[in-house]
């Protein structure tokens, strides 16, 4: 769907609450608030805590604390993914009321080692039988039928022009799963739309996302928000940092240090020595923000030790 008739920019930044922020997410945050507030508009933040099995007590707390000492500070009320049910079922309902869903009770064994759903569900049925069973008699996921025309292309802003066939190429994905909890895919899409997100500036690691949500939200009937990706932060072996890499947490108590290792990752202008305070930071880096600047491929972090 076309980004036309996308109003004054509202970018955010969606973090998950399965650990403490690192250098990588700090780079995610601080691009999406350069970007939002160099276009003179918003910038959200939601908290994406969907999956209690993989959150961490007390993240949560520790992410917003991190972000307000970094000088990232929000506009409106954060949106916490964990209490929007309601609108999440509700759009379950809008896709499989246009029989855009089916239920799959396949096993990973049955789906192979890349859970691959067109194969599972070829020998299962699943597909042909289509939405949720009056009296399943087994868990079941709902996924979305891909159609089999539906190709995925956009403008990425660091990325280049993308083209994803997905109708020829994307297994039929989970937008409900076994154990009940909502998938991340519909819960992004849902709240993009309901937060009015214009522009979308996250990880390339996320890229391959990009397509599945561009698909539900023309289903679903929303704009699509422009996308930009920015480079992943990976160590000297290439490994990309990450919580579940075991990535070192941002020290909250040296958050100038850390905004400089930041900019210095997105290829920008590096801040005097007498920028020295978070507000002299964030002041000169949106001054002197460059977006051409930011590469397009992975950064190896100096801060990086494993």
């Amino acid at each position: 769907m076309s980004t036309a008739g996308h109003s004054a920019y509202r970018g955010r930044f969606a973090p998950s609450p399965t650990g403490p922020l690192h250098l990588g997410s700090l780079l995610a945050a601080l691009a999406s608030w350069l970007e939002a507030r160099h276009a003179g508009g918003r910038w959200l933040l939601r908290i994406e805590d969907i999956d209690p099995p993989r959150e961490q007590a007390g993240a949560a707390d520790a992410i917003l604390h991190c972000l307000q000492r970094h000088g990232l500070h929000w506009d409106d009320s954060v949106l916490w993914q964990s209490q929007r049910s309601a609108a999440y079922d509700s759009a379950l309902a809008a896709l499989q009321a246009d029989g855009h869903l089916f239920a799959c009770a396949c096993s990973r064994r049955e789906l192979g080692p890349m859970g691959d759903c067109r194969r599972g569900c070829h020998q299962r049925g699943c597909r042909q039988r289509g939405g949720a069973p009056e009296r399943p008699a087994s868990p079941y996921a709902l996924r979305v039928a891909v159609p089999a025309t539906f190709s995925a292309h956009w403008q990425d802003t660091w990325q280049g022009m993308q083209d994803w066939p997905l109708g020829a190429t994307l297994h039929d994905f989970v937008v409900r799963r076994k154990d009940g909890l909502y998938a991340y895919q519909l819960a992004v899409v849902v709240d993009d739309a309901a937060q009015g997100i214009t522009d979308v500036v996250r990880g390339a690691d996320l890229i391959d996302s990009t397509p599945r949500q561009r698909l539900l939200q023309q289903l679903l009937g929303y704009a699509s928000p422009r996308y930009a990706h920015i480079p992943v932060l990976t160590d000297r072996s290439g490994q990309k940092l990450s919580k579940q890499n075991l990535a070192p947490a941002l020290e909250a108590t040296a958050p100038a240090h850390n905004l400089r290792a930041a900019l210095a990752a997105l290829g920008q202008a590096t801040p005097p020595a007498h920028a020295s305070s978070v507000e002299a930071l964030l002041a000169f880096a949106l001054a002197h923000w460059e977006p051409a600047a930011v590469p397009a491929q992975p950064v190896v972090s100096a801060a990086a030790t494993h």
